[in-house]
Protein backbone atom coordinates (compact mmCIF):
# COMPACT_ATOMS: atom_id res chain seq x y z
CA UNK A 1 0.00 0.00 0.00
CA UNK A 2 3.29 2.21 -0.24
CA UNK A 3 4.67 3.33 -3.75
CA UNK A 4 7.22 1.43 -5.58
CA UNK A 5 9.08 -2.35 -5.00
CA UNK A 6 12.35 -2.22 -2.82
CA UNK A 7 13.33 -2.32 1.01
CA UNK A 8 11.12 -0.72 3.51
CA UNK A 9 13.08 2.30 3.72
CA UNK A 10 12.06 5.71 3.50
CA UNK A 11 15.10 8.79 4.37
CA UNK A 12 14.68 11.28 6.56
CA UNK A 13 18.21 12.28 6.36
CA UNK A 14 18.91 16.07 6.87
CA UNK A 15 21.59 17.88 4.35
CA UNK A 16 21.98 21.33 4.78
CA UNK A 17 18.93 22.29 6.66
CA UNK A 18 17.06 20.35 4.28
CA UNK A 19 14.75 17.30 4.61
CA UNK A 20 14.95 14.55 2.41
CA UNK A 21 11.78 12.71 3.64
CA UNK A 22 10.07 14.41 0.26
CA UNK A 23 12.33 10.99 -1.30
CA UNK A 24 8.74 8.96 -0.41
CA UNK A 25 9.65 6.66 -3.00
CA UNK A 26 13.19 7.77 -4.00
CA UNK A 27 15.62 5.75 -5.70
CA UNK A 28 12.69 2.77 -5.86
CA UNK A 29 13.73 2.42 -2.27
CA UNK A 30 10.19 1.95 -0.82
CA UNK A 31 8.69 -1.64 -0.21
CA UNK A 32 5.11 -1.66 -1.56
CA UNK A 33 3.00 -3.20 1.37
CA UNK A 34 1.15 -6.29 -0.14
CA UNK A 35 -2.50 -5.30 1.06
CA UNK A 36 -4.54 -8.31 1.99
CA UNK A 37 -8.04 -8.76 3.01
CA UNK A 38 -9.61 -11.59 4.39
CA UNK A 39 -10.53 -13.56 7.47
CA UNK A 40 -13.14 -15.91 8.04
CA UNK A 41 -16.50 -13.32 8.07
CA UNK A 42 -18.63 -13.28 5.33
CA UNK A 43 -20.62 -10.39 6.64
CA UNK A 44 -21.46 -7.67 4.13
CA UNK A 45 -20.31 -3.45 4.35
CA UNK A 46 -19.40 -2.63 8.02
CA UNK A 47 -19.92 -6.15 9.83
CA UNK A 48 -16.90 -7.58 8.03
CA UNK A 49 -13.30 -8.35 9.72
CA UNK A 50 -10.94 -7.67 6.66
CA UNK A 51 -6.92 -8.84 7.22
CA UNK A 52 -4.62 -7.04 5.06
CA UNK A 53 -0.67 -8.59 4.85
CA UNK A 54 1.57 -5.98 4.86
CA UNK A 55 5.06 -7.11 3.35
CA UNK A 56 7.12 -5.52 6.46
CA UNK A 57 6.93 -4.98 10.22
CA UNK A 58 6.03 -1.08 10.10
CA UNK A 59 8.71 -0.12 13.09
CA UNK A 60 7.13 3.11 14.56
CA UNK A 61 3.89 4.26 13.80
CA UNK A 62 4.26 7.23 15.59
CA UNK A 63 2.88 10.46 12.80
CA UNK A 64 5.07 12.68 13.10
CA UNK A 65 8.21 10.25 12.69
CA UNK A 66 7.19 7.31 10.56
CA UNK A 67 8.16 7.25 7.16
CA UNK A 68 8.18 3.44 6.66
CA UNK A 69 5.97 2.56 3.89
CA UNK A 70 4.32 -0.41 6.09
CA UNK A 71 3.71 2.74 8.63
CA UNK A 72 2.35 5.23 6.65
CA UNK A 73 -0.32 2.93 4.84
CA UNK A 74 -1.06 1.52 8.24
CA UNK A 75 -1.39 5.38 9.47
CA UNK A 76 -3.77 6.36 6.68
CA UNK A 77 -6.17 3.97 8.13
CA UNK A 78 -6.30 5.50 11.55
CA UNK A 79 -5.19 9.36 11.27
CA UNK A 80 -6.97 11.51 8.88
CA UNK A 81 -6.04 14.57 6.54
CA UNK A 82 -7.32 18.23 6.35
CA UNK A 83 -7.30 17.38 2.70
CA UNK A 84 -7.50 14.52 0.19
CA UNK A 85 -6.76 14.17 -3.79
CA UNK A 86 -8.66 12.70 -7.00
CA UNK A 87 -7.54 10.62 -9.07
CA UNK A 88 -7.24 13.15 -11.72
CA UNK A 89 -4.70 15.60 -8.86
CA UNK A 90 -8.28 17.72 -7.89
CA UNK A 91 -8.34 18.29 -4.31
CA UNK A 92 -11.60 17.42 -2.21
CA UNK A 93 -12.19 18.10 1.99
CA UNK A 94 -11.44 16.46 4.59
CA UNK A 95 -10.95 17.88 8.03
CA UNK A 96 -10.46 20.87 6.62
CA UNK A 97 -13.74 22.01 5.04
CA UNK A 98 -12.64 24.56 2.94
CA UNK A 99 -9.53 26.68 2.54
CA UNK A 100 -7.31 29.81 0.68
CA UNK A 101 -3.67 29.64 -0.66
CA UNK A 102 -0.78 31.75 -1.91
CA UNK A 103 2.30 30.39 -2.57
CA UNK A 104 3.58 31.29 1.23
CA UNK A 105 0.35 30.62 3.02
CA UNK A 106 -2.24 28.94 3.52
CA UNK A 107 -5.52 28.73 5.57
CA UNK A 108 -7.50 26.35 6.44
CA UNK A 109 -11.07 26.40 8.41
CA UNK A 110 -11.26 22.79 10.47
CA UNK A 111 -14.59 21.12 10.13
CA UNK A 112 -16.88 21.32 13.68
CA UNK A 113 -17.56 17.47 14.99
CA UNK A 114 -13.69 16.10 14.36
CA UNK A 115 -12.93 14.03 17.21
CA UNK A 116 -9.87 12.15 18.34
CA UNK A 117 -10.34 8.32 19.60
CA UNK A 118 -10.88 9.33 23.32
CA UNK A 119 -13.74 11.58 22.02
CA UNK A 120 -11.84 15.24 22.53
CA UNK A 121 -12.37 17.46 20.36
CA UNK A 122 -9.66 18.10 17.47
CA UNK A 123 -9.97 21.82 16.71
CA UNK A 124 -7.15 24.50 15.03
CA UNK A 125 -5.06 24.54 17.76
CA UNK A 126 -4.21 20.95 17.58
CA UNK A 127 -3.66 21.30 14.10
CA UNK A 128 -1.87 24.59 14.62
CA UNK A 129 0.34 23.44 17.25
CA UNK A 130 1.11 19.90 14.78
CA UNK A 131 2.18 22.23 12.26
CA UNK A 132 4.61 23.56 14.59
CA UNK A 133 6.05 20.91 16.29
CA UNK A 134 7.19 19.16 13.16
CA UNK A 135 8.25 22.67 11.70
CA UNK A 136 10.60 23.04 15.01
CA UNK A 137 13.91 21.45 13.76
CA UNK A 138 14.72 20.38 17.25
CA UNK A 139 12.02 17.64 17.08
CA UNK A 140 14.30 16.58 14.27
CA UNK A 141 10.90 15.31 12.23
CA UNK A 142 11.25 13.98 9.18
CA UNK A 143 8.29 15.18 8.04
CA UNK A 144 9.47 18.29 7.70
CA UNK A 145 9.84 18.69 4.02
CA UNK A 146 7.19 16.49 3.34
CA UNK A 147 3.75 17.41 4.91
CA UNK A 148 4.75 20.80 6.66
CA UNK A 149 7.30 23.01 4.56
CA UNK A 150 10.56 23.76 6.27
CA UNK A 151 10.29 27.42 7.12
CA UNK A 152 6.29 26.96 8.52
CA UNK A 153 4.50 28.99 11.45
CA UNK A 154 0.99 28.18 12.53
CA UNK A 155 -1.22 30.27 13.88
CA UNK A 156 -4.76 29.23 14.85
CA UNK A 157 -8.01 31.44 15.60
CA UNK A 158 -10.53 29.48 17.78
CA UNK A 159 -13.48 31.72 17.26
CA UNK A 160 -13.13 30.77 13.83
CA UNK A 161 -11.86 27.65 13.60
CA UNK A 162 -8.87 28.58 10.85
CA UNK A 163 -5.73 27.03 10.74
CA UNK A 164 -3.22 29.84 8.80
CA UNK A 165 -0.23 28.17 8.03
CA UNK A 166 3.01 31.13 6.58
CA UNK A 167 6.63 30.47 5.23
CA UNK A 168 9.74 32.26 4.54
CA UNK A 169 10.24 30.94 1.43
CA UNK A 170 7.55 29.85 -1.53
CA UNK A 171 5.85 26.90 -0.99
CA UNK A 172 3.44 26.49 -4.19
CA UNK A 173 1.99 23.20 -3.11
CA UNK A 174 1.40 23.77 0.42
CA UNK A 175 -2.28 22.91 0.50
CA UNK A 176 -0.77 19.37 -1.01
CA UNK A 177 1.38 18.75 1.33
CA UNK A 178 -1.32 18.77 4.25
CA UNK A 179 -3.11 15.81 2.66
CA UNK A 180 0.62 14.02 4.15
CA UNK A 181 0.13 15.60 7.15
CA UNK A 182 -1.71 12.75 10.00
CA UNK A 183 -3.27 14.53 11.83
CA UNK A 184 -3.74 14.12 15.69
CA UNK A 185 -4.59 16.21 19.15
CA UNK A 186 -2.10 18.06 20.73
CA UNK A 187 -1.60 16.26 23.97
CA UNK A 188 0.19 13.12 22.01
CA UNK A 189 2.64 16.07 20.90
CA UNK A 190 4.17 15.97 24.34
CA UNK A 191 5.58 12.15 24.13
CA UNK A 192 4.97 11.15 20.25
CA UNK A 193 7.19 8.43 21.02
CA UNK A 194 4.12 7.15 23.02
CA UNK A 195 2.72 6.52 19.64
CA UNK A 196 5.06 3.98 18.49
CA UNK A 197 2.66 0.82 19.26
CA UNK A 198 -1.05 3.13 19.61
CA UNK A 199 -2.62 5.53 18.22
CA UNK A 200 -4.51 9.07 18.92
CA UNK A 201 -6.56 8.39 16.16
CA UNK A 202 -8.65 11.04 13.92
CA UNK A 203 -9.44 8.92 11.47
CA UNK A 204 -12.18 6.09 11.17
CA UNK A 205 -10.13 3.28 12.70
CA UNK A 206 -8.41 2.92 16.53
CA UNK A 207 -5.10 0.33 17.40
CA UNK A 208 -6.06 -2.30 19.75
CA UNK A 209 -3.72 -4.78 19.84
CA UNK A 210 0.02 -4.33 18.15
CA UNK A 211 2.45 -7.56 18.11
CA UNK A 212 5.05 -6.52 15.84
CA UNK A 213 6.34 -9.36 13.68
CA UNK A 214 3.26 -10.80 12.99
CA UNK A 215 0.04 -8.43 13.48
CA UNK A 216 -1.83 -5.48 14.22
CA UNK A 217 -5.83 -4.74 14.88
CA UNK A 218 -7.59 -2.08 14.35
CA UNK A 219 -11.47 -1.52 15.12
CA UNK A 220 -13.57 0.99 12.94
CA UNK A 221 -14.58 3.85 15.04
CA UNK A 222 -18.09 5.12 15.82
CA UNK A 223 -19.53 8.64 15.03
CA UNK A 224 -16.71 8.94 11.59
CA UNK A 225 -17.84 11.23 9.61
CA UNK A 226 -15.46 13.62 7.85
CA UNK A 227 -13.37 11.82 5.53
CA UNK A 228 -13.17 12.86 2.06
CA UNK A 229 -16.09 15.25 0.93
CA UNK A 230 -17.65 14.62 4.63
CA UNK A 231 -18.30 10.52 3.93
CA UNK A 232 -18.75 8.55 7.19
CA UNK A 233 -17.85 5.38 8.34
CA UNK A 234 -20.48 3.77 7.38
CA UNK A 235 -19.96 0.38 5.31
CA UNK A 236 -16.64 0.31 6.37
CA UNK A 237 -14.81 -3.00 7.25
CA UNK A 238 -15.45 -3.44 11.34
CA UNK A 239 -12.19 -4.52 12.20
CA UNK A 240 -8.68 -4.52 9.95
CA UNK A 241 -5.94 -6.57 10.73
CA UNK A 242 -2.68 -5.80 9.28
CA UNK A 243 -0.69 -9.10 8.59
CA UNK A 244 3.09 -9.20 8.22
CA UNK A 245 3.45 -11.49 4.97
CA UNK A 246 6.91 -11.05 3.77
CA UNK A 247 6.87 -13.16 0.72
CA UNK A 248 4.67 -12.42 -2.15
CA UNK A 249 4.31 -16.17 -3.34
CA UNK A 250 2.93 -16.53 -0.21
CA UNK A 251 0.54 -13.53 -0.56
CA UNK A 252 -0.29 -15.24 -4.21
CA UNK A 253 -0.71 -18.58 -2.39
CA UNK A 254 -3.00 -17.44 0.03
CA UNK A 255 -5.26 -15.53 -2.11
CA UNK A 256 -5.46 -18.64 -4.39
CA UNK A 257 -6.48 -20.67 -1.63
CA UNK A 258 -9.20 -17.93 -0.35
CA UNK A 259 -7.33 -17.31 3.00
CA UNK A 260 -6.69 -13.73 2.39
CA UNK A 261 -8.99 -11.30 -0.29
CA UNK A 262 -6.23 -9.17 -2.13
CA UNK A 263 -2.55 -9.01 -2.06
CA UNK A 264 -0.02 -6.55 -4.34
CA UNK A 265 1.97 -8.61 -6.52
CA UNK A 266 4.46 -7.26 -8.72
CA UNK A 267 6.42 -10.40 -9.39
CA UNK A 268 5.76 -13.75 -11.68
CA UNK A 269 2.96 -14.51 -9.62
CA UNK A 270 1.06 -12.13 -11.49
CA UNK A 271 0.03 -14.85 -14.91
CA UNK A 272 -1.51 -17.38 -12.34
CA UNK A 273 -3.37 -14.93 -11.20
CA UNK A 274 -4.30 -13.03 -14.34
CA UNK A 275 -4.88 -16.56 -15.37
CA UNK A 276 -7.45 -17.66 -13.10
CA UNK A 277 -9.21 -13.57 -13.62
CA UNK A 278 -8.64 -12.38 -10.25
CA UNK A 279 -9.82 -9.25 -10.11
CA UNK A 280 -7.33 -6.55 -10.02
CA UNK A 281 -7.10 -2.65 -9.56
CA UNK A 282 -3.83 -1.15 -10.83
CA UNK A 283 -1.44 2.26 -10.75
CA UNK A 284 1.60 3.07 -12.47
CA UNK A 285 4.79 4.28 -10.88
CA UNK A 286 8.47 5.11 -12.42
CA UNK A 287 10.18 2.23 -11.75
CA UNK A 288 13.41 2.51 -14.59
CA UNK A 289 15.60 5.58 -14.57
CA UNK A 290 19.17 6.66 -15.21
CA UNK A 291 20.70 9.21 -13.58
CA UNK A 292 24.75 10.34 -14.72
CA UNK A 293 27.25 11.96 -12.11
CA UNK A 294 27.92 15.13 -13.61
CA UNK A 295 30.90 15.98 -10.90
CA UNK A 296 34.54 17.03 -12.34
CA UNK A 297 36.38 13.86 -13.39
CA UNK A 298 33.03 11.64 -14.33
CA UNK A 299 32.49 10.65 -18.10
CA UNK A 300 28.65 12.22 -17.62
CA UNK A 301 29.89 16.16 -16.37
CA UNK A 302 30.28 16.38 -20.89
CA UNK A 303 27.06 16.45 -22.33
CA UNK A 304 28.41 15.27 -25.42
CA UNK A 305 28.82 12.02 -23.62
CA UNK A 306 25.84 11.79 -21.82
CA UNK A 307 23.59 12.03 -25.18
CA UNK A 308 26.03 9.52 -26.86
CA UNK A 309 25.59 6.98 -24.21
CA UNK A 310 21.85 7.16 -24.18
CA UNK A 311 21.94 7.20 -28.30
CA UNK A 312 23.61 3.56 -27.79
CA UNK A 313 21.24 2.06 -26.11
CA UNK A 314 17.70 0.72 -26.92
CA UNK A 315 15.62 2.16 -24.35
CA UNK A 316 12.56 0.25 -25.22
CA UNK A 317 14.57 -2.91 -24.95
CA UNK A 318 15.75 -2.19 -21.78
CA UNK A 319 12.57 -1.01 -20.04
CA UNK A 320 10.90 -4.45 -21.47
CA UNK A 321 13.71 -6.43 -19.91
CA UNK A 322 13.85 -4.52 -16.26
CA UNK A 323 9.89 -4.66 -16.49
CA UNK A 324 9.52 -8.53 -17.94
CA UNK A 325 7.11 -7.11 -20.62
CA UNK A 326 5.12 -5.74 -18.33
CA UNK A 327 6.10 -1.74 -18.23
CA UNK A 328 5.66 1.17 -20.23
CA UNK A 329 7.77 3.98 -21.56
CA UNK A 330 7.94 6.55 -19.06
CA UNK A 331 6.38 9.62 -19.16
CA UNK A 332 7.24 11.58 -16.42
CA UNK A 333 10.12 11.80 -14.39
CA UNK A 334 9.08 10.72 -11.00
CA UNK A 335 5.58 12.59 -9.71
CA UNK A 336 3.65 9.86 -8.49
CA UNK A 337 -0.15 9.61 -9.27
CA UNK A 338 -2.04 11.07 -8.66
CA UNK A 339 0.00 14.21 -8.76
CA UNK A 340 -1.29 17.73 -9.61
CA UNK A 341 0.88 18.49 -12.51
CA UNK A 342 0.34 15.81 -15.84
CA UNK A 343 1.32 16.10 -19.01
CA UNK A 344 4.23 14.11 -20.90
CA UNK A 345 7.94 15.62 -20.06
CA UNK A 346 9.98 12.41 -21.57
CA UNK A 347 8.73 11.61 -25.43
CA UNK A 348 10.69 13.05 -27.70
CA UNK A 349 13.03 14.67 -25.42
CA UNK A 350 15.47 11.68 -25.43
CA UNK A 351 18.39 11.52 -28.02
CA UNK A 352 17.33 8.81 -30.31
CA UNK A 353 18.95 5.27 -30.90
CA UNK A 354 21.71 5.93 -33.25
CA UNK A 355 25.20 5.06 -33.01
CA UNK A 356 26.73 6.79 -36.02
CA UNK A 357 25.18 9.79 -34.41
CA UNK A 358 26.41 9.37 -30.51
CA UNK A 359 29.62 8.48 -33.00
CA UNK A 360 29.84 11.78 -34.50
CA UNK A 361 29.18 13.24 -31.59
CA UNK A 362 31.92 11.62 -29.48
CA UNK A 363 34.37 12.63 -32.42
CA UNK A 364 33.33 16.60 -32.38
CA UNK A 365 33.95 16.82 -28.72
CA UNK A 366 37.32 15.19 -29.20
CA UNK A 367 36.84 11.74 -28.05
CA UNK A 368 38.88 9.07 -30.47
CA UNK A 369 38.46 5.02 -31.75
CA UNK A 370 41.60 3.30 -30.78
CA UNK A 371 41.83 -0.38 -30.78
CA UNK A 372 38.03 -0.67 -30.22
CA UNK A 373 37.50 1.62 -27.63
CA UNK A 374 36.93 5.35 -27.26
CA UNK A 375 40.03 7.47 -25.49
CA UNK A 376 40.22 10.97 -25.32
CA UNK A 377 44.16 12.28 -24.07
CA UNK A 378 45.14 9.20 -23.75
CA UNK A 379 42.33 7.99 -21.56
CA UNK A 380 39.14 5.77 -22.50
CA UNK A 381 35.65 6.19 -22.00
CA UNK A 382 35.05 4.26 -18.80
CA UNK A 383 31.73 4.19 -16.78
CA UNK A 384 30.08 2.14 -14.40
CA UNK A 385 26.55 1.61 -14.01
CA UNK A 386 25.17 1.40 -10.58
CA UNK A 387 22.43 -0.11 -9.57
CA UNK A 388 20.28 -1.40 -6.33
CA UNK A 389 19.95 -5.50 -6.53
CA UNK A 390 16.67 -5.21 -4.13
CA UNK A 391 14.99 -4.38 -7.74
CA UNK A 392 15.26 -7.75 -8.84
CA UNK A 393 16.78 -10.40 -11.13
CA UNK A 394 14.96 -8.48 -14.22
CA UNK A 395 16.80 -4.72 -13.31
CA UNK A 396 20.09 -6.67 -13.13
CA UNK A 397 19.67 -7.80 -16.87
CA UNK A 398 18.68 -4.86 -18.25
CA UNK A 399 21.46 -3.14 -16.63
CA UNK A 400 24.00 -6.14 -18.29
CA UNK A 401 22.05 -5.49 -21.29
CA UNK A 402 23.20 -1.51 -21.20
CA UNK A 403 26.88 -2.48 -20.46
CA UNK A 404 26.80 -4.93 -23.55
CA UNK A 405 25.08 -2.45 -25.73
CA UNK A 406 28.12 -0.03 -24.72
CA UNK A 407 30.67 -2.10 -24.70
CA UNK A 408 29.86 -3.38 -28.54
CA UNK A 409 30.58 0.53 -29.58
CA UNK A 410 33.52 0.96 -27.45
CA UNK A 411 32.85 1.99 -24.04
CA UNK A 412 34.35 0.54 -21.20
CA UNK A 413 31.56 -0.61 -19.09
CA UNK A 414 30.60 -2.24 -16.05
CA UNK A 415 27.59 -3.49 -13.93
CA UNK A 416 28.20 -2.10 -10.73
CA UNK A 417 25.82 -4.04 -8.25
CA UNK A 418 24.37 -2.62 -4.79
CA UNK A 419 23.05 -3.70 -1.81
CA UNK A 420 19.39 -2.38 -1.34
CA UNK A 421 20.18 -0.05 1.55
CA UNK A 422 23.69 1.35 0.08
CA UNK A 423 22.82 2.40 -3.19
CA UNK A 424 21.89 5.85 -1.29
CA UNK A 425 25.17 5.77 0.66
CA UNK A 426 26.75 5.04 -3.25
CA UNK A 427 25.25 7.71 -4.46
CA UNK A 428 25.88 10.69 -1.45
CA UNK A 429 29.49 9.48 -1.63
CA UNK A 430 30.52 10.33 -5.20
CA UNK A 431 31.94 7.68 -6.47
CA UNK A 432 29.80 6.82 -9.62
CA UNK A 433 29.18 7.28 -13.21
CA UNK A 434 25.77 6.20 -13.78
CA UNK A 435 23.18 4.75 -11.27
CA UNK A 436 19.51 3.02 -12.15
CA UNK A 437 18.19 5.67 -9.76
CA UNK A 438 14.36 6.16 -9.87
CA UNK A 439 13.51 8.77 -7.69
CA UNK A 440 10.12 9.15 -6.66
CA UNK A 441 7.48 12.18 -5.02
CA UNK A 442 4.23 13.08 -4.76
CA UNK A 443 4.76 17.28 -5.68
CA UNK A 444 6.91 18.52 -8.26
CA UNK A 445 8.55 20.93 -5.99
CA UNK A 446 10.44 18.08 -4.07
CA UNK A 447 12.04 16.90 -6.82
CA UNK A 448 14.08 20.03 -6.89
CA UNK A 449 16.45 19.23 -4.18
CA UNK A 450 17.45 16.39 -6.06
CA UNK A 451 18.13 18.15 -9.42
CA UNK A 452 19.24 21.70 -8.32
CA UNK A 453 21.46 23.04 -5.57
CA UNK A 454 24.48 21.75 -3.69
CA UNK A 455 25.39 18.22 -4.25
CA UNK A 456 26.23 15.74 -1.04
CA UNK A 457 27.56 16.70 1.63
CA UNK A 458 25.29 20.01 2.13
CA UNK A 459 22.24 18.92 -0.16
CA UNK A 460 21.06 15.87 -2.32
CA UNK A 461 21.49 17.01 -5.77
CA UNK A 462 23.71 13.58 -6.12
CA UNK A 463 24.62 13.92 -9.61
CA UNK A 464 25.67 17.62 -9.29
CA UNK A 465 23.68 18.69 -12.12
CA UNK A 466 23.30 22.29 -12.70
CA UNK A 467 20.95 23.17 -15.58
CA UNK A 468 20.31 26.57 -15.70
CA UNK A 469 16.88 26.05 -17.61
CA UNK A 470 15.40 23.29 -14.86
CA UNK A 471 16.54 26.60 -11.82
CA UNK A 472 14.69 29.29 -13.99
CA UNK A 473 11.68 27.38 -14.67
CA UNK A 474 11.94 25.78 -11.17
CA UNK A 475 12.00 29.23 -9.42
CA UNK A 476 8.79 30.93 -12.13
CA UNK A 477 6.87 27.92 -10.62
CA UNK A 478 7.82 27.88 -7.46
CA UNK A 479 6.16 31.38 -7.56
CA UNK A 480 2.95 30.28 -8.59
CA UNK A 481 0.38 28.57 -6.20
CA UNK A 482 -0.65 24.99 -6.61
CA UNK A 483 -2.08 24.00 -10.27
CA UNK A 484 -1.54 27.57 -11.84
CA UNK A 485 2.14 26.54 -11.75
CA UNK A 486 1.60 23.28 -13.45
CA UNK A 487 3.06 24.39 -17.29
CA UNK A 488 6.26 25.89 -15.56
CA UNK A 489 7.04 22.94 -13.66
CA UNK A 490 6.66 20.80 -16.84
CA UNK A 491 8.82 22.27 -18.77
CA UNK A 492 11.46 22.57 -15.97
CA UNK A 493 10.82 18.34 -15.57
CA UNK A 494 11.50 18.86 -19.81
CA UNK A 495 14.83 20.44 -19.41
CA UNK A 496 16.29 17.78 -17.24
CA UNK A 497 15.42 15.50 -19.97
CA UNK A 498 16.47 17.22 -23.00
CA UNK A 499 19.71 18.14 -21.44
CA UNK A 500 20.25 14.27 -20.57
CA UNK A 501 20.36 15.07 -17.11
CA UNK A 502 18.29 12.28 -16.44
CA UNK A 503 16.78 9.08 -18.45
CA UNK A 504 13.19 8.09 -17.57
CA UNK A 505 13.12 4.98 -18.91
CA UNK A 506 9.88 3.07 -17.71
CA UNK A 507 7.48 2.59 -15.72
CA UNK A 508 5.76 -0.26 -13.99
CA UNK A 509 2.26 -1.01 -13.09
CA UNK A 510 1.63 -1.85 -9.92
CA UNK A 511 -1.13 -4.52 -9.50
CA UNK A 512 -3.33 -5.19 -6.62
CA UNK A 513 -5.27 -8.37 -6.83
CA UNK A 514 -8.47 -9.09 -5.09
CA UNK A 515 -11.12 -11.25 -3.82
CA UNK A 516 -14.29 -10.77 -1.89
CA UNK A 517 -13.26 -6.99 -1.21
CA UNK A 518 -13.71 -3.72 -3.60
CA UNK A 519 -11.23 -0.83 -3.12
CA UNK A 520 -9.47 1.73 -5.12
CA UNK A 521 -5.68 2.33 -5.48
CA UNK A 522 -3.44 5.50 -5.76
CA UNK A 523 0.42 5.74 -5.90
CA UNK A 524 -0.17 5.68 -2.22
CA UNK A 525 -2.14 2.15 -2.22
CA UNK A 526 -5.41 1.19 -1.01
CA UNK A 527 -7.87 4.62 -0.66
CA UNK A 528 -8.96 3.52 3.01
CA UNK A 529 -12.57 5.36 2.00
CA UNK A 530 -13.38 2.45 -0.41
CA UNK A 531 -12.44 -0.39 1.41
CA UNK A 532 -15.32 -2.80 1.34
CA UNK A 533 -16.35 -6.52 1.89
CA UNK A 534 -18.00 -7.99 -1.34
CA UNK A 535 -19.82 -12.03 -2.34
CA UNK A 536 -17.24 -13.87 -3.91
Amino acid sequence: MASTAGTETRFGTRRGGRSAAAMVTALGLVTTAAACGGGSSTEGGGGATVVLAVAADPGTLSPTTALAGTALSMNSFAYDTLVHIEADGSLVPGVAEKWSATPTSVKFTIRPGVTCEDGAPLTADDVAAEYNHIADPKNQSPMLGLSVPVTAVAEADRASRTVTVTTTKPAPFIVQMSRLLPLLCKKSLATPEALAKATDASGPYRLTEAVPGDHYTYVKRDGYAWGPRGSTGAGLPAKLVFKVVANESTAANLLMAGQINAALINGADQDRLDAAEVNRETTQALFGQLLFNQAAGHPGADRAVRKALVSVLGLKQLANVATGGKGRPATGIGETAPTPCTGDTVTGNLPAHDTARAAAALTAAGWAKSGGTWTKDGKPLAVGLSYPTNQGPQVASAVELAVQQWMSFGVKASAKPTGSSSILGTLTGGDWDVAWAPIGVVLPDQLTQFYDGPPPPKGNNFGSIANADYHRLAAQASAKPGVSGCDLWNAADAALVKNVDIVPIANRPLQYYGKGITFEVDGAGIIPSTLRRSAG
